[in-house]
């Protein structure tokens, strides 16, 4: 009997150490692993570098790219201990934080113009902001038209329409280039972004490259045509377009969901081109570095008409610092930047409706990545 209790107590005893070896397993997950506590830290990506990166990184700047980021922050935050918080209040808020010092690396779909690198100067102690294209994709152009599942446009019915020009769904520009479409009496509801955007200033580039009779305007990141209705963001925007018959509005692929239609664009090449991340990468393939030294700013050709390059792009840029990164946020924002810029990040990329940027662009970003101090 008493050996029998002996037994029964060193089980006891067994079952406890097992039991309480699995709960410090299951702590170190949660302390090393995913910050919701969960267990897709197993499934995380065993090649990110996380390097010395921790604590918390603020960002802020397009939401153009916010699905991408997205999805690029729930595989690196399971697999380094950072959490990064990316604001996407829009380019124009993202360059004004950085330039400010509120971010130490904020993302714009435009390049940084040259008072915004003078002004980063201020921040980057003895170097200054530079461009890195990591994100590319179309500028979709989405309808709500009941009835109308095909919309052929060309620049300058598409710039006609956000200028107030064209105001009813059965015009005859619009007739003529979708003879086969029963388009309704509905007056068009065109919708803008009311912030400071980095797509709108995309956008208008492309109308000013390609109908600047039709859109005279200077372009830039605030909008400029007359009329129309504004909604903050991209996705201010998709959702007015979603809910309102009638509407039409310009916004990345990736928030053309949920039933949302867009227009394939006549270029004047052998079939109108629709919006799709391949037909984007075309486009985006004939882009030019401009940058200076580290900067790798794009100078991108809107006015293509190669057969399947839907010239209505954009390329949204992470800006950082090249030099005087402050070192508290450096280690996060390059072990970041060096995963978005890897292989498998600009694989995500095409699984989110983004583009990728192509290898010979992408390979200058990964080497000055490298270089961030």
């Amino acid at each position: 009997m008493k050996l029998q209790r002996m037994n029964r107590r060193a089980l006891a005893l067994g079952a406890l150490a097992v039991s309480g070896a699995l709960a410090l397993t299951a702590c170190g997950s949660d302390e090393t692993g995913n910050p919701d506590g969960g267990s897709s830290n197993a499934a995380a990506p065993s090649n990110i570098k996380c390097d010395d990166a921790s604590g918390q990184v603020l960002a802020d700047g397009s939401s153009a790219q916010k699905n991408a980021v997205d999805a690029w922050v729930k595989q690196f935050s399971a697999a380094c201990k950072v959490e990064i918080n990316y604001k996407a209040g829009g380019s124009g808020a993202g360059v004004t934080a950085f330039t400010q010092g509120q971010v130490p690396w904020a993302g714009s779909d435009s390049a940084l113009k040259p008072e915004e690198v003078e002004a980063s100067k201020k921040v980057c102690s003895g170097g200054q902001g530079i461009d890195l294209p990591m994100v590319g994709g179309p500028i979709a152009v989405g309808y709500n038209v009941p009835g109308v599942d095909k919309l052929v446009l060309d620049a300058s019915t598409i710039a006609k329409i956000f200028d107030s020009k064209i105001t009813n769904w059965n015009d005859p520009a619009i007739a003529k280039l979708n003879p086969d479409a029963k388009l309704p009496n509905l007056k068009i509801q065109a919708f803008h972004r009311s912030d400071e955007s980095g797509t709108t200033d995309n956008f208008t580039k492309y109308l000013i490259a390609t109908a600047k009779k039709d859109f005279p305007y200077e372009g830039g990141k605030a909008w400029q045509a007359k009329g129309g209705q504004s909604a903050p963001q991209s996705s201010g925007v998709a959702a007015q377009v979603k809910q309102t018959a009638g509407a039409i509005g310009y916004f990345e692929l990736s928030y053309a969901k949920d039933g949302i239609k867009t227009v394939a664009i006549d270029t004047g090449a052998a079939e109108p081109v629709e919006a799709t991340v391949a037909n984007a990468t075309k486009a985006i393939a004939d882009a030019k570095i401009v940058g200076t030294g580290k900067d790798l700013a794009l100078k991108l050709n809107y006015a293509t008409k190669a057969d399947g390059a839907y010239p209505m792009v954009l390329v949204t840029y992470e800006i950082v610092c090249d030099k005087g990164n402050k070192a508290d946020t450096l280690p996060a924002v390059k072990a970041f930047l060096r995963y978005a810029a890897s292989e498998d990040g600009q694989k995500i990329l095409a699984e989110n409706d983004y583009a990728p940027m192509p290898d010979d662009i992408i390979a200058k970003v990964r080497t000055t990545v490298e270089s961030l101090s």
